[in-house]
């Protein structure tokens, strides 16, 4: 009976799992840096918060709290001028997000069909973006003075009313603030889509305009199929970005007048700060956490249903 023999793995294949194994410490090293932070700074505050929402704790020197279990939940849920901000976040948040989007494409596309001076064109399109919140809150307070203000000035001088109130009358405050909203975000929509509308080959554009078709025409069928997944991204940011602004509102109008434009995050900081009622205020947030990701989760669903249909229909 012959023996069989087996020959010793081959050097290489000795040394694989010793150098899958220095990979990966390589790769949590190089994670690590970015990842410390994000656990610091992000996720240990999201669990606080969850824990204090379910606690009566309150913002004094010696804090001394408990467990309350859902009772910061069940007064939430009768807390009417808690969901009258939520309304209003919601609408604050949809109309910015809505129109930076309509600004930012048509921006885009004009800064895309090469203009004379591009350079200095994007530069200055970009100036709300680089400015601090506060000192765009200010200057947009002295263009809506009721007082002088550059705005009712103009009104005036063409024969219309110059004497509005924009961010003290409970008609106009929540729209005026959406467009200072609109105007600080515009920017950074605009880069990234016409960092998006840059890499459309021209091809596609020279053969539909060779097909007969139109400006709109071209731009519903190659132009906005090509950036809808940017579309997805960007508004889904902005979305997030715009419910939870906070140091714009709170410049402009401190949630005034009357509370017209008491978005939920500037209640939620009246509510821990000035109150005092952290647990209260944290089960707020996390409610709100959960509206942002149901909202979320619909939005991305449905715009994904749609994509696969349309990779489909192809």
């Amino acid at each position: 009976m012959t023996a069989t023999l087996t020959r010793p793995a081959p050097p290489s294949a000795r040394r694989r799992p010793a150098l899958a194994r220095t990979r990966r410490r390589e790769a949590i090293a190089l994670v690590l840096p970015s990842l410390i932070p994000i656990l610091v700074l992000s996720v240990a505050p999201l669990v606080v918060g969850i824990f204090l929402a379910f606690t009566d704790a309150r913002l004094v020197r010696h804090p001394d709290y408990g467990f309350a279990g859902v009772d910061n939940f069940a007064e939430l849920a009768g807390n009417s001028l808690f969901w009258d901000s939520l309304r209003i976040g919601m609408i604050w948040t949809v109309g910015v997000t809505l129109l930076q989007l309509a600004a930012a494409m048509g921006l885009a596309l004009l800064l895309n069909s090469g203009l004379r001076l591009q350079g200095l064109t994007r530069v200055l399109a970009l100036v709300p973006w680089a400015m601090p919140p506060v000192v765009v809150a200010i200057m947009w307070q002295m263009i809506y003075s009721a007082n002088g203000g550059p705005l009712n000035a103009f009104l005036g001088s063409v024969g219309l009313p110059g004497d509005v109130n924009w961010l003290g009358d409970f008609s106009t405050a929540l729209p005026a603030v959406i467009v200072v909203g609109v105007w600080v975000g515009m920017p950074q929509t605009t880069v990234t889509l016409l960092a998006g509308l840059q890499q459309i080959p021209a091809e596609l554009h020279e053969a539909a305009a060779v097909d007969g078709a139109g400006a709109w025409r071209r731009f519903t069928a190659v132009t906005w199929p090509s950036l809808r997944p940017i579309v997805t991204s960007i508004t889904s940011l902005n979305f997030i970005w715009n419910f939870n602004s906070f140091s714009l509102v709170y410049v402009l109008t401190a949630g005034g007048p009357g509370g017209k434009t008491m978005v939920p995050v500037l209640f939620i900081y009246l509510e821990a700060f000035k109150n005092r009622e952290i647990g209260y205020a944290a089960a707020m947030g996390l409610v709100l956490v959960v509206v942002v990701v149901l909202i979320l989760a619909v939005y991305l669903r449905s715009q994904f249903r749609d994509d696969r249909a349309t990779g489909k229909g192809r």
